[in-house]
């Protein structure tokens, strides 16, 4: 089952670039939401975050605040089948 990963993100935020392509890289399947621009979608993320600035990564369901390349690589190992 693949994970279910967004990126909250505005275009001229360096660190939300970086993320997608770092997700890119990794062959991570994203949707990618412009804060700066969908504003119902921003006040969401405030309201379940607390943050105002991006990039903000959720994936299935657990928010990474920033570019936390150990949290997000934590996130995205696969499941243990067993």
């Amino acid at each position: 089952m693949s994970q279910q990963v967004t990126v909250y993100s505005t275009p001229t935020c360096s660190w939300c670039f970086a993320v997608k392509e770092y997700l890119l890289s990794r062959n991570v399947a994203f949707d990618e939401v412009d804060v700066a621009s969908d504003m119902q979608r921003a006040r969401e993320l405030v309201e379940r975050t607390g943050q105002y600035g991006v990039p903000v990564i959720e994936i299935d369901g657990e928010f990474v605040i920033g570019f936390d390349r150990p949290r997000l690589e934590q996130l995205l190992q696969p499941a243990d089948p067993s």
